[in-house]
């Protein structure tokens, strides 16, 4: 048989591989293994004393330690040390170590290192006071329930959202409870029972009734947990969300609120970002435009609007938001690429970021295009009431000189007739009352003439043949033309046609005719030419002479004036002018004159073609 040889208990201690050491009953080391020097890196030739030495770890009391060694006790210190700028955390063991005698010697003590263990659990203790705390914040709660034991377990947030008591021990059923009857109730059983059979996962705003009879919207879900394929706990989480659906719905109802009112304003709203994209616009807008508002959303004004109007329009937008200044009420001018144009009050206001910078502009468009369209109408009849009343005023003056020169003339008459005794000269007297009385009725009836353009307003406007009613007048003037000896040279085309009143059209043809043969030059055959063509909406209609011509500088303000003449025709009255300028502007037309002393004139007549 082999015999074995005994290691000296030294050598055995020294090789242990947990680190060792034996101290006697004054706490001086007596020996150690080489892992207990190597842990705390000791000189193993350096003598120590174990109090003094763990006198400065942190967590070391001086008299329990010197307690436990003294009576040799069984104990278990945690200590810890700085080492390299990390602390260093170590469990100790301490057990008494006999003689063979059974008396205690000093004491036997295991030394591990427990650093990593502890930074774990403080790891762990931060990560949990962490998670606690954005639970706490966030109102995120959680739940488990498990299978096997029917156990369902709520977390203190889940208990806080519930209102319920921190001892309060809940059930599936009481849980399903607290959701509000009906859909919210119907939908969490719904839910629930099919994770439980599907491991199907959920999440679903619904609404509880707390203990304290609250109504508040939470966040639902769960998750199936497996084991070996078989699920064996449903956790999930909790959610408090009531703050956040309520906001979320009076944001909704606020942008409902706002919504209703854009589009329900009589003007046209609009949103631009920087580079005069839309991003918003209202049913004014989209009307206008004849299109969506998704047709519109992205769509800058060069996609809509004639080029020029865009661009001016993009110049507005980028000096508002560069100035931060509005623009307000600007009168502008769309011109829609179909053509369309219409008149708009437009404002602008520059929409600020928080640090106070333009992003974008707010618009306001008012159609004022009919308003407009009525003002140049009332522009226009004050226009024609200023004319009217000067008229009126010049008229009234006529009046009253004629009427007050006849009255006097008459007076002046019968005051003579009365006085005088011899019948030869009231019979003298009496001719020149007749005389008299037949002025006054000629003066009446041109009056009456004026009076009768001016008050006719439902004037019953025909298209008429020009060159034929050229033809009739040459017809009814035939035997006044040819004792004058007048050459006519006729350019207007046969089919041209005037709107024009039947009887004006004769007067005017008769008035400016006579006019020329009346005004001829002595030494001249009178030759006149007439002429006329189509301009857009306008007949443009001229009558040339070769006669006397007028001092447009001296008479041009006056030629057209009632009574007004200009030569010594004894068969001049001075109101041929005046009547057919009436009747010609009473048609919405317009008589123009140029001409040349001693050359002749030419008179020129604009028919409106417009039907009204």
């Amino acid at each position: 048989m082999k015999s074995t040889k005994t290691l000296p208990i030294p050598y055995i201690l020294k090789q242990l591989p947990n680190a060792t050491a034996l101290v006697d009953n004054h706490a001086d080391l007596i020996d150690a293994s080489d892992s207990w020097y190597a842990l705390f890196d000791i000189d193993r030739n350096e003598p120590l004393n174990l109090i003094t030495f763990l006198k400065d770890h942190k967590d070391i009391d001086k008299d329990a330690l010197q307690e436990i060694l003294s009576t040799n006790a069984n104990a278990t210190l945690t200590h810890s040390t700085m080492v390299d700028a990390r602390s260093n955390w170590f469990e100790s063991t301490f057990t008494p170590w006999f003689d063979e005698q059974e008396n205690a010697i000093g004491t036997i003590i295991q030394t591990k290192n427990i650093t990593d263990s502890v930074e774990n659990t403080v790891e762990l203790d931060r990560i949990k006071t962490l998670l606690k705390a954005q639970s706490e914040v966030a109102k995120v709660g959680c739940w488990e329930y498990d299978l096997g034991t029917e156990e369902l377990n709520w977390c203190e947030v889940t208990k806080n959202i519930h209102q319920v008591a921190p001892d309060y021990v809940p059930n599936v059923n009481d849980a399903i409870a607290f959701y509000k009857q009906g859909y919210s109730r119907n939908r969490i059983s719904m839910l629930f029972h099919k994770t439980l059979e599907k491991g199907a996962p959920f999440h679903e705003k619904l609404t509880i009734i707390t203990q304290q009879g609250e109504e508040r919207w939470v966040a639902a879900a769960g998750k199936a947990i497996r084991k070996q394929g078989e699920i064996v706990k449903i956790f999930g989480t909790f959610q408090d969300i009531h703050e956040q659906v309520m906001t979320d719905k009076k944001i909704r109802e606020s942008e409902q609120l706002l919504t209703t009112l854009i589009d329900n304003l009589p003007i046209n709203v609009f949103v631009k970002d920087k580079d005069s994209r839309k991003i918003l616009v209202n049913k004014a807008e989209c009307d206008y435009l004849e299109t969506t508002p998704d047709a519109l959303l992205g769509k800058t004004d060069f996609d809509l609007y004639d080029k020029e109007v865009a661009q001016i329009s993009r110049d507005e937008d980028l000096e508002v938001m560069r100035s931060n200044k509005s623009m307000i009420g600007k009168e502008t001018i769309n011109v829609k690429r179909d053509g369309k144009t219409t008149n708009f009050l437009t404002s602008k206001i520059p929409l600020l970021d928080l640090n106070g910078k333009a992003y974008g502009l707010i618009g306001m468009s008012m159609d004022i295009t009919n308003m407009k369209q009525k003002e140049d109408q009332l522009r226009n009849l004050i226009n024609v009431t200023a004319i009217q009343n000067k008229k009126l005023i010049n008229f009234a003056h006529i009046v009253s000189h004629n009427l007050r020169s006849h009255t006097a003339n008459f007076s002046m008459l019968l005051d003579f007739l009365i006085r005088e005794t011899e019948e030869k000269e009231k019979k003298r007297i009496m001719k020149m009352l007749f005389h008299a009385s037949d002025n006054l009725l000629d003066t009446l009836e041109n009056l009456n003439e004026v009076v009768d353009i001016s008050t006719n307003v439902n004037l019953d406007k025909k298209s008429l043949n020009l060159s034929e009613n050229i033809t009739r007048m040459q017809q009814n003037l035939s035997a006044f033309l040819e004792e004058n000896q007048v050459e006519f040279e006729n350019f207007v085309p046969d089919d041209l046609t005037v709107l024009s009143v039947p009887a004006y059209l004769e007067s005017i043809l008769l008035n400016l005719v006579t006019n020329a043969v009346k005004y001829q030059h002595p030494d001249r055959t009178p030759i006149i030419q007439l002429r006329a063509i189509k301009q857009d909406s306008n007949v443009l209609f001229s009558v040339t002479d070769n006669g006397l011509g007028v001092d447009l500088e001296r008479y041009g303000k006056k030629i057209f004036g009632m009574y007004k003449t200009f030569h010594n025709n004894k068969d001049a009255r001075g109101l041929g002018l005046y009547i057919i300028k009436n009747q010609i502007e009473a048609m919405d037309g317009n008589i123009t004159v140029s001409s040349e002393v001693d050359k002749g004139s030419t008179f020129n007549v604009c028919f409106n073609e417009e039907i009204e």
